[in-house]
């Protein structure tokens, strides 16, 4: 039986990527193998050997985008203003989503595209705080009624 378990995501500097991880990422290392580091959330760095198959295969420098790591926060304009302060690249700053919710996304040391939004309780109590009925909290968000009126309690 297969069973997931983990992402890995290439690394040119295992140094560099553990540091941006844990510190603006706040995660916390399960396995640490030097140049393989394993979070307890599921996510891997590798910094790949030149001589391991991968490198020989694939371009692990590439920087095609493809998927994009996705964190959540309840105070997302603490954590914009750490990433700021640590000159990260950002690909947009704090922006709302059509359906209501606050995001940032940012690269990595390797140019992996990294997303922080709000959780979905956070930005449904904050569309009503903005005065949105919880019928037109359901309408924005696509969030079902009974979701929303349970969140709302």
């Amino acid at each position: 039986m297969l069973k997931f378990t983990s992402s890995v995501v290439f690394v040119s500097n295992i140094n560099v990527s553990k540091d941006f991880y844990i510190q603006l990422l706040k995660q916390e290392i399960e396995l640490d193998f030097g140049t393989n580091i394993s979070f307890k959330s599921g996510i891997s760095l590798w910094q790949v050997n030149q001589a391991h198959v991968i490198a020989q295969e694939l371009n692990t420098s590439s920087n095609n985008n493809r998927f994009e790591l996705y964190f959540e926060s309840d105070q997302i304009e603490k954590d914009f203003e750490e990433l700021k302060s640590r000159g990260v690249k950002f690909l947009h700053e704090i922006n709302e989503e059509p359906w209501g919710q606050q995001t940032i996304r940012f690269f990595d040391p390797d140019g992996h595209l990294v997303e922080i939004g709000e959780p979905m309780e956070v930005f449904v109590r904050n569309m009503k705080k903005k005065g949105l009925t919880a019928k037109q909290i359901a309408a924005k968000s696509g969030i079902s009624i009974e979701t929303i009126n349970s969140i709302l309690k």
